[in-house]
This record gives C-alpha cells, structure tokens and sequence, in this order.
C-alpha cells in the first residue's frame, strides 16, 4: 500500500513552549491568557489576535518568532503582545 503524509493540520511544526522556561518567564507567558495576573493583560488579548503570532486565525497553537522552533497556544499571552491591525 502507498505510504501517504498527514495532512498539513496533522503535521507537528514545533513542540509546545513551556511557560516555566527562561525565555517564557522573562516574557510573562502563560498558555492560557485568561489565567495571567500580569497588569498589562487586556481582556481578550491572546496569541491567536497578536501581531507576531504566525498560525493562522482559529488556530489552537501556532509559531511565534520570540521562540524560535516552538509553538504558542492560541489562547496564550505575554508581555510581547502587540494586537493584530
């Protein structure tokens, strides 16, 4: 039988940031926005609306260029947020 690949979705870009990182803490990220206590936070900012996410909308997680080879949660955040035009 032909051997075919998984569908784009399917195919993993990068492992998961992990929040307890040093690049993670100095940046304030949590994989979960709604958790943060971080003053800054805005109602509604998250990864998946911010400027330097790179997965597309309705995305669950995508790569950011703040880590480099990694993948952000769509519902995460960090001090770094600038909100998409």
């Amino acid at each position: 039988p032909a051997v075919t690949a998984p569908p784009p979705a399917a195919t993993a870009v990068g492992p998961m940031v992990d929040p307890t990182e040093a690049a993670a803490v100095a940046l304030g990220y949590v994989s979960d926005a709604k958790a943060t206590k971080d003053p800054k936070h805005a109602v509604g900012a998250a990864c998946a609306n911010c400027a330097l996410f790179v997965g597309k909308p309705g995305d669950a997680t995508g790569p950011c260029p703040l880590f480099p080879g990694k993948q952000v949660a769509g519902a995460g955040w960090c001090t770094a947020y600038q909100k998409k035009a």
